[in-house]
């Protein structure tokens, strides 16, 4: 049975191509790259094999010296056990399959390597989502797929346990960019290589009265505190292991040699009691 496509890769790899020729920056993946170096400086440890998956090799080419920079396709260049760090960068929420893209990743990671994905995620351009699906809804009596579905913070943090990380972590930064005309955020997206590149995609291009009438309904149901538009971005972090015998391990259920009651210096009840019922004599 074949897997359904989320991601037209020819297109996509266009619009990188056309991104990457603008001279203005990419200002999220920059945002992103701040964001990834306070969590690695947080890490104790000095990576000497690292390597970067992802899209836009001009932008992240820089961010670890020395990395190896793999394009993010399906089947992704790594060879088993031959990075000590691999960074998936801004390229995981266009994956048809990201739980493979995590689980390669792993498999070649050395033993207690580190695993970091950032994508966006969850409420990213959903004020665009909307306003294009009610502009569509009222002009042609149904909406076409405009915006890449986003990921859940819960989902993506459960690829890496799927993946066969230890210790992962995932965690959300959120921001909203405030816009004085719905131009410039598109020349943003197109800057990023982030417009529709979708596989299911409608072959039919969006009409001037559509987008006329999807730009008043934005100012007027998401009109920013400064600024006419309002458009959300999520930015959502991944973080895990490859397993090592040197790690921590939970401890096995019943292994305790605290008590809880103890450590919260409360006495501790009878489990045979029965709770009183306020209606009890």
């Amino acid at each position: 049975m074949t897997r359904p496509r989320l991601t037209n890769r020819n297109l996509l790899l266009a619009h990188r191509q056309r991104g990457a020729k603008s001279t203005d920056t990419p200002f999220l993946h920059v945002e992103a790259q701040l964001e990834l170096q306070e969590r690695l400086a947080e890490v104790n440890r000095s990576f000497t094999a690292p390597a970067i998956v992802t899209g836009h090799p001009s932008v992240w080419a820089d961010f670890l010296p020395a990395a190896k920079i793999i394009p993010d396709a399906e089947l992704l260049d790594l060879q088993p056990d031959a990075h000590d760090i691999i960074v998936h960068a801004m390229a995981l929420h266009w994956a048809d399959d990201p739980v493979g893209q995590i689980i390669q990743c792993r498999r070649a990671l050395k033993e207690d390597g580190l695993f970091v994905g950032v994508c966006f995620g969850e409420q990213t351009l959903a004020e665009l989502r909307v306003c294009l699906a009610q502009a569509e809804t009222r002009i042609r009596g149904g909406i076409a797929p405009r915006v890449a579905p986003m990921a859940e913070l819960r989902d993506l943090g459960a690829l890496l346990q799927r993946s066969g990380l230890a210790m992962p972590v995932a965690d959300i930064s959120s921001r909203q960019v405030e816009y004085r005309n719905l131009k410039t955020l598109v020349s943003d997206l197109r800057t990023m290589g982030e417009t529709n590149a979708l596989a299911a995609r409608d072959p039919i291009p969006l009409t001037k009265r559509i987008w006329n009438i999807a730009t008043e309904t934005y100012s007027v149901q998401f009109a920013g505190a400064n600024a006419p538009y309002r458009a959300s971005f999520d930015l959502i972090f991944l973080i895990g292991w490859a397993p090592a015998d040197s790690q921590p391990k939970p401890l096995r259920p019943g292994s305790a040699t605290t008590r809880l009651a103890d450590a919260l210096g409360v006495p501790e009840l009878d489990p045979t009691l029965k709770p009183k019922n306020d209606a009890d004599p």
